[in-house]
Parts: structure tokens; C-alpha cells; sequence
């Protein structure tokens, strides 16, 4: 079941919302800019996360960042090579 919609009316640069258009598609410019907005609001949660196990456990570092994209990286291989999808 789809979620109930609202109207509104924004205000944005011509050339933002021209190359927008082109790319919606058939879906529509409305839904193009709602799935736009739903991504923001998921990355300003993920900041938020971060900011709170950040206070908590202290920044994380350059390395720790590469060991988890090295481990993703080996995991990913891992399953192409199993016929399995990564997350």
C-alpha cells in the first residue's frame, strides 16, 4: 500500500530541474524528486548515526574505513565468484 501524497510547491534552480525531467523518465518528475529526497534523508541519518558512535567511541580513522572496504571488497568477490548477489 502506497503511502498517502501531499502538493507542494518548490523552488529550484531552472537548469537542476530541466536535467531532472529529462532523466525521470516515465515514473514522472514528482517521484523523481521524492526518491531525491527520500536518499538525502537516509544520508542525513546515516550522519547522524555516525556523529552519535563518533561521540561515543571516538572518530573513525582513515585505516578503519579500508579495512571495512577491503573486507566488503573481499566479500563481494566472494560471492560473484559463489553465483551469489552482494548486499
Amino acid at each position: 500500500m502506497s503511502e498517502p501524497t501531499g502538493k507542494y510547491s518548490i523552488t529550484m534552480p531552472r537548469d537542476i530541474a530541466e536535467a531532472a525531467k529529462v532523466r525521470s523518465g516515465h515514473s514522472g518528475l514528482s517521484a523523481y524528486v521524492a526518491a531525491a529526497v527520500a536518499r538525502q534523508i537516509e544520508r542525513d541519518d546515516l550522519n547522524e548515526l555516525i556523529a552519535v558512535g563518533e561521540a561515543e567511541h571516538g572518530p573513525i580513522t582513515d585505516e578503519e574505513i579500508q579495512s571495512l572496504r577491503d573486507q566488503l571488497t573481499r566479500v563481494r568477490r566472494e560471492q560473484a565468484q559463489h553465483g551469489t548477489s552482494a548486499a
